[in-house]
């Protein structure tokens, strides 16, 4: 199994002022996220607005994306949902397309056992052979996949990886002084929690925050990475506010709204998403406003 890296960022969806997949403008940032300190993407998460693209528009994002980035940076395609039978057919397509890992979801709104997300995960990946890394969100999803069932699955030669988002650091840590082998990887799913991941061991970061900040993001993983703790916890304290406010509303309202602010268009969203309200609105612009942005945006773009 190739690197992945250790920064991927969970990617928004452009749309077109008609609400349509902006494929170009998502190629685009792509790239420019490339730019900007991140070794891959994540395409269709959580951050792509997954529950509102339809399979033929990811799949055709895939492609789309694989062919920008090449083997410049790594393409995670999100396949998980929840139902298996799906996820095994989208994960059959996204690999015919050629993209370097899945990214698989635990199954929301039907609430399964943990035996149940085992047998739907070793399912999954018993029908590719590409890596695949699991996404464990219970803010989102309600179910909560312990840290048992994720060592059990991580004995599974290529369930490679986890992106935790369960905000549970004891939790996590116990994966990561649990786990058996040495490829398996660790991913923080909370900004705000990489710093503490990565003190415990933890590989790297799946982030939303690196759409604007990620060279200073992968400095901090890389310090951390080095055993400077001290350093990267400087950088972890500076990104605190931005953090936090990138989640006053639900994600990817304020990531997409900040990009538009900056310079960087990727349009609306799909309902029921919408744009935020103006006392959110007025909180994201004023403290994005106190960052130092890393995407390349064009020259005077960003708003004042």
């Amino acid at each position: 199994m190739g690197e992945l890296g250790r920064l991927l960022t969970a990617m928004v969806t452009p749309f077109t002022s008609s609400g349509e997949v902006d494929y170009a403008r998502a190629k685009a940032l792509a790239l420019a996220l490339l730019d900007s300190g991140s070794d891959g993407v994540v395409v269709c998460g959580t951050t792509g607005e997954s529950p509102t693209v339809t399979s033929d528009e990811k799949i055709k994002l895939f492609q789309e994306i694989k062919s920008a980035l090449g083997r410049r940076g790594s393409v995670v395609a999100n396949t998980g949902t929840n139902d298996t039978a799906h996820s095994i057919e989208l994960s059959k397509k996204a690999e015919a397309i050629g993209v370097d890992a899945l990214l698989l979801v635990v199954p929301y709104y039907n609430k399964p056992s943990q035996e149940g997300l085992y047998r739907h995960f070793s399912a999954i990946a018993r029908s590719t052979r590409l890596p695949c890394i699991l996404y464990n969100v219970p803010s989102r999803t309600i179910t909560d996949m312990k840290a048992e069932t994720a060592l059990r699955l991580a004995e599974i030669p290529n369930i490679i990886g986890t992106k935790e988002a369960s905000g549970n650091i004891e939790q996590i840590t116990a994966i990561i002084k649990g786990v058996q082998r040495r490829d398996f990887r660790v991913w923080s799913g909370n900004d705000a929690d990489t710093f503490a991941v990565m003190e415990r061991g933890g590989y790297g970061a799946v982030s939303v925050a690196s759409h604007l900040v990620g060279k200073q993001i992968k400095q901090m993983i890389e310090l951390c990475v080095q055993g400077d703790f001290a350093k990267a916890k400087a950088i972890h304290e500076h990104l605190a506010q931005l953090n936090k406010d990138l989640f006053v509303v639900a994600n990817p309202i304020p990531v997409k709204y900040a990009l538009n602010q900056v310079g960087f268009p990727v349009g609306g969203y799909r309902l029921p998403l919408c744009e935020p309200d103006a006392a959110s609105a007025a909180i994201i612009s004023a403290t994005v406003k106190r960052y130092t942005i890393d995407l390349p945006v064009p020259a005077g773009a960003r708003s004042r």
